[in-house]
């Protein structure tokens, strides 16, 4: 049994992401520290390209959908079958075209309780 009782979320998208970031922040930092604008530029480019690389990774199918997985789908190895459809409620695929708009949600209206009154 694992030690983890829910999905962490670690997929290919999110840990090259994060590898990316690291790294332009990395570069980022060093040009705090020499007082270099193109060193922090670069470092920020960096972390720029983190967040495209991710997201396009997301898009093939290496990242995961908000929410919880099934325990099958917690592999690193394992691809999300409905990422080309796009994901409810996920940005990233809202920004690609993909998914549902917010107007297919359910709303499912609740009685107003007047002020000072409890229910129940």
């Amino acid at each position: 049994m694992s030690a983890h009782q829910y999905d962490e979320g670690h997929t290919v998208a999110g840990w090259t992401g994060f590898g990316i970031a690291t790294v332009g922040t990395t570069v980022a930092g060093v040009g705090v520290c020499a007082v270099s604008a193109p060193l922090i530029a670069g470092g920020l480019a960096i972390v720029a390209v983190s967040v495209l690389v991710t997201w396009g990774l997301h898009l093939t199918g290496w990242g995961k959908p908000p929410g919880r997985r099934d325990r099958a789908e917690w592999g690193m190895r394992v691809r999300d079958p409905l990422a080309r459809a796009g994901h409810a409620g996920c940005v990233g695929c809202r920004l690609a075209g993909r998914g549902r708009a917010a107007e297919e949600y359910a709303v499912v209206p609740r009685e107003s309780v007047p002020a000072g009154e409890t229910t129940g």
